[in-house]
């Protein structure tokens, strides 16, 4: 049994990088899915504003933002020094700004957004991080860090809306940085597929970067 439960939604950039901060930091916990359109009952207990990702502690202490999960997991075991890594503007400014126009350029019909000029906004934030990918691998130097964690789970959901759109963008490095982090270990073992957690289920560990039923 894992002392720690992570309430996750696989697509969700939030969960994501809540998740890849748990793999770095090689901490063991249960998975539970969540169907967002049906949120079970324990879940809304933990968190009643019913939004993932949400973490239960062995103590029964909840963390219910992805980066308080994520300095939390670091805090406790940093073996890539993630945490010297960070910056606190950017990711804000990713949370606010570049999520604001993200939102409505994907779902123009629940806004009743115009999605260019929402995709032209929140270009500009990418033309930003683009200018700093120019001059090193990472956000914050040659290794990769909090701030590359924090902040690619939105750009890769932004890069997916119009992939051929995005494709003409004259965004080099930060394709380079994205299509790197895409298809590296860390991010395919993050991105496991598990059926929708129900009361009752074997619990599902993730100890690492492996993924097991617990008998």
């Amino acid at each position: 049994m894992a002392e720690h439960i992570l309430y996750s939604f696989r697509r969700c950039p939030y969960a994501m990088r809540a998740r890849l901060a748990l793999a770095i930091s090689a901490t063991r916990y249960e998975v539970r899915e969540i169907r967002l359109s049906a949120k079970p009952a324990a879940f809304l207990e933990a968190s009643p504003k019913g939004t993932v990702p949400v973490l239960r502690g062995g103590e029964g202490e909840v963390i219910d933002e992805s980066l308080e999960i994520m300095r939390w997991a670091l805090e406790a075991n940093d073996p890539d020094g993630w945490l010297q890594r960070d910056d606190p503007e950017m990711i804000d400014r990713c949370d606010t700004m570049f999520k604001h126009h993200l939102d409505r350029y994907k779902y123009p019909e629940r806004h009743g957004s115009d999605p260019l000029a929402h995709r032209d906004a929140g270009l500009s934030f990418l033309h930003e991080l683009n200018s700093r990918l120019k001059n090193a691998s990472n956000l914050r130097g040659e290794a990769l860090g909090l701030a590359d964690a924090a902040i690619m789970p939105f750009v890769r959901q932004f890069a997916a809306v119009d992939g051929n759109w995005f494709e003409t963008q004259p965004l080099l490095a930060l394709k380079t940085w994205l299509a790197r982090h895409l298809a590296s270990d860390l991010f395919d073992r993050v991105m496991f597929r598990v059926s929708p957690w129900a009361e009752g289920n074997l619990p599902l560990i993730v100890d690492g970067w492996h993924l097991a039923r617990d008998e």
